[in-house]
Protein backbone atom coordinates (compact mmCIF):
# COMPACT_ATOMS: atom_id res chain seq x y z
CA UNK A 1 0.00 0.00 0.00
CA UNK A 2 3.04 2.35 1.32
CA UNK A 3 4.55 1.61 -2.37
CA UNK A 4 1.42 2.35 -4.45
CA UNK A 5 0.91 5.70 -2.21
CA UNK A 6 4.48 6.87 -3.50
CA UNK A 7 3.97 6.16 -7.08
CA UNK A 8 1.13 7.90 -6.61
CA UNK A 9 2.69 10.99 -4.93
CA UNK A 10 5.66 10.91 -7.26
CA UNK A 11 3.40 11.10 -10.52
CA UNK A 12 1.39 13.53 -9.30
CA UNK A 13 4.48 15.72 -8.84
CA UNK A 14 5.31 14.94 -11.79
CA UNK A 15 2.51 16.10 -13.85
CA UNK A 16 1.90 19.01 -11.70
CA UNK A 17 5.87 20.20 -12.73
CA UNK A 18 5.42 19.34 -16.15
CA UNK A 19 1.74 20.93 -16.23
CA UNK A 20 3.47 24.32 -14.54
CA UNK A 21 6.43 23.79 -17.61
CA UNK A 22 3.67 23.77 -20.38
CA UNK A 23 2.23 26.87 -18.90
CA UNK A 24 5.17 28.62 -18.34
CA UNK A 25 6.02 27.98 -22.15
CA UNK A 26 2.42 28.69 -23.34
CA UNK A 27 2.67 32.44 -21.59
CA UNK A 28 6.21 32.90 -23.63
CA UNK A 29 4.93 32.08 -27.01
CA UNK A 30 1.24 32.88 -26.94
CA UNK A 31 2.20 37.26 -27.60
CA UNK A 32 4.86 36.07 -30.58
CA UNK A 33 2.54 33.48 -32.00
CA UNK A 34 0.16 36.12 -32.50
CA UNK A 35 2.52 38.52 -33.78
CA UNK A 36 3.36 36.18 -36.46
CA UNK A 37 0.04 35.58 -37.25
CA UNK A 38 -1.33 39.52 -37.86
CA UNK A 39 2.40 40.03 -39.82
CA UNK A 40 1.32 37.23 -41.82
CA UNK A 41 -2.10 37.88 -42.18
CA UNK A 42 -0.79 41.52 -43.88
CA UNK A 43 2.01 40.60 -45.89
CA UNK A 44 -0.82 38.76 -47.50
CA UNK A 45 -3.23 41.09 -47.82
CA UNK A 46 -0.20 43.10 -49.61
CA UNK A 47 0.45 40.49 -51.54
CA UNK A 48 -2.89 39.99 -53.27
CA UNK A 49 -4.12 43.55 -53.73
CA UNK A 50 -4.02 44.56 -57.47
CA UNK A 51 -0.82 45.20 -58.75
CA UNK A 52 -1.78 49.40 -58.56
CA UNK A 53 -2.33 49.60 -54.95
CA UNK A 54 0.07 51.88 -53.77
CA UNK A 55 -1.47 52.46 -49.78
CA UNK A 56 -3.13 49.33 -47.65
CA UNK A 57 -5.46 50.49 -45.18
CA UNK A 58 -7.22 48.15 -42.67
CA UNK A 59 -11.33 48.57 -42.07
CA UNK A 60 -13.72 46.05 -40.44
CA UNK A 61 -16.77 44.81 -40.95
CA UNK A 62 -20.10 45.13 -38.79
CA UNK A 63 -19.20 42.22 -37.41
CA UNK A 64 -15.87 43.28 -36.11
CA UNK A 65 -13.90 41.34 -38.76
CA UNK A 66 -10.85 43.02 -40.25
CA UNK A 67 -10.32 43.78 -44.06
CA UNK A 68 -7.85 45.57 -46.19
CA UNK A 69 -8.46 48.15 -48.89
CA UNK A 70 -5.76 48.94 -51.64
CA UNK A 71 -5.79 52.28 -52.70
CA UNK A 72 -3.87 54.00 -55.93
CA UNK A 73 -2.14 57.14 -55.52
CA UNK A 74 -4.91 59.22 -55.78
CA UNK A 75 -7.00 57.87 -52.74
CA UNK A 76 -9.24 55.71 -55.29
CA UNK A 77 -9.89 51.91 -54.04
CA UNK A 78 -8.69 49.60 -56.32
CA UNK A 79 -9.37 46.16 -54.63
CA UNK A 80 -9.86 44.45 -51.16
CA UNK A 81 -7.88 41.75 -49.37
CA UNK A 82 -10.27 39.63 -47.35
CA UNK A 83 -10.28 36.67 -45.51
CA UNK A 84 -11.97 33.67 -46.70
CA UNK A 85 -12.24 30.09 -45.01
CA UNK A 86 -14.51 26.94 -45.79
CA UNK A 87 -14.14 23.62 -43.79
CA UNK A 88 -14.74 21.24 -46.26
CA UNK A 89 -10.90 20.88 -46.82
CA UNK A 90 -9.59 17.27 -46.75
CA UNK A 91 -7.25 18.20 -43.85
CA UNK A 92 -10.07 21.02 -42.09
CA UNK A 93 -10.65 24.55 -43.08
CA UNK A 94 -8.92 26.20 -45.83
CA UNK A 95 -7.99 29.89 -44.74
CA UNK A 96 -7.09 32.41 -47.58
CA UNK A 97 -6.29 35.70 -47.79
CA UNK A 98 -8.43 36.43 -51.03
CA UNK A 99 -7.69 39.67 -53.79
CA UNK A 100 -10.56 41.53 -55.21
CA UNK A 101 -10.77 44.24 -58.08
CA UNK A 102 -12.72 47.03 -56.94
CA UNK A 103 -15.73 45.42 -58.82
CA UNK A 104 -15.99 43.39 -55.12
CA UNK A 105 -16.71 40.08 -57.02
CA UNK A 106 -13.45 39.68 -59.30
CA UNK A 107 -10.47 37.75 -58.03
CA UNK A 108 -6.62 39.21 -58.20
CA UNK A 109 -5.22 36.04 -56.77
CA UNK A 110 -5.15 34.51 -53.28
CA UNK A 111 -2.99 33.33 -50.53
CA UNK A 112 -2.86 30.82 -47.61
CA UNK A 113 -3.23 31.46 -44.58
CA UNK A 114 -4.32 28.17 -42.99
CA UNK A 115 -4.78 24.10 -44.59
CA UNK A 116 -3.57 21.50 -43.30
CA UNK A 117 -4.00 19.69 -46.09
CA UNK A 118 -2.15 16.51 -47.56
CA UNK A 119 1.35 16.91 -48.35
CA UNK A 120 2.30 16.66 -51.90
CA UNK A 121 -1.20 16.37 -53.26
CA UNK A 122 -3.49 18.81 -51.61
CA UNK A 123 -0.99 21.34 -50.57
CA UNK A 124 -0.64 21.90 -54.15
CA UNK A 125 -3.23 24.46 -53.69
CA UNK A 126 -0.16 27.07 -53.46
CA UNK A 127 1.29 26.33 -57.07
CA UNK A 128 0.25 28.62 -59.86
CA UNK A 129 -0.72 26.18 -61.72
CA UNK A 130 -3.49 25.75 -59.92
CA UNK A 131 -3.66 29.27 -57.98
CA UNK A 132 -3.44 31.46 -61.38
CA UNK A 133 -6.88 30.24 -62.72
CA UNK A 134 -8.46 31.90 -60.37
CA UNK A 135 -7.57 35.13 -61.40
CA UNK A 136 -10.10 37.53 -63.33
CA UNK A 137 -12.99 35.36 -62.44
CA UNK A 138 -16.25 36.21 -60.27
CA UNK A 139 -15.21 34.78 -56.78
CA UNK A 140 -19.21 34.25 -55.91
CA UNK A 141 -19.95 31.76 -58.44
CA UNK A 142 -16.35 29.35 -58.87
CA UNK A 143 -16.69 25.77 -58.83
CA UNK A 144 -14.56 22.62 -60.08
CA UNK A 145 -15.31 20.98 -63.65
CA UNK A 146 -16.64 17.93 -61.93
CA UNK A 147 -19.20 20.12 -60.63
CA UNK A 148 -19.81 22.10 -63.53
CA UNK A 149 -17.63 25.24 -63.06
CA UNK A 150 -14.89 26.59 -64.95
CA UNK A 151 -11.40 25.44 -62.37
CA UNK A 152 -9.32 22.23 -62.99
CA UNK A 153 -9.40 20.42 -59.70
CA UNK A 154 -5.91 19.76 -58.11
CA UNK A 155 -5.61 15.43 -59.75
CA UNK A 156 -6.12 13.62 -56.45
CA UNK A 157 -7.03 16.50 -54.08
CA UNK A 158 -10.94 17.49 -55.17
CA UNK A 159 -12.00 18.16 -52.16
CA UNK A 160 -9.22 20.46 -51.53
CA UNK A 161 -10.08 22.38 -54.99
CA UNK A 162 -13.65 22.53 -53.26
CA UNK A 163 -12.51 24.12 -50.28
CA UNK A 164 -10.65 27.40 -51.86
CA UNK A 165 -13.75 27.62 -54.55
CA UNK A 166 -15.33 27.44 -51.40
CA UNK A 167 -13.16 30.17 -49.10
CA UNK A 168 -13.22 32.64 -52.08
CA UNK A 169 -16.91 32.44 -52.69
CA UNK A 170 -16.72 33.07 -48.86
CA UNK A 171 -14.75 35.90 -49.02
CA UNK A 172 -16.71 37.58 -51.63
CA UNK A 173 -19.80 36.94 -50.05
CA UNK A 174 -18.59 39.21 -46.78
CA UNK A 175 -17.96 42.31 -49.35
CA UNK A 176 -21.67 42.07 -50.54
Amino acid sequence: MKKILGLVISLTVISAVCSGVLAYVNELTKDPIAQMLVKKTVEAAKAVLPSETVEVEKAAFADGEEYFLGKSGTGEVVGFAVKGSDPGGYGGDVVLMVGFRADKTTVVCYRTLAAAETPGLGMKLNTPEFADQFAGKDGRSLRVKKDGGEIDAITSATITSRAVCGAIAAAARKLQ
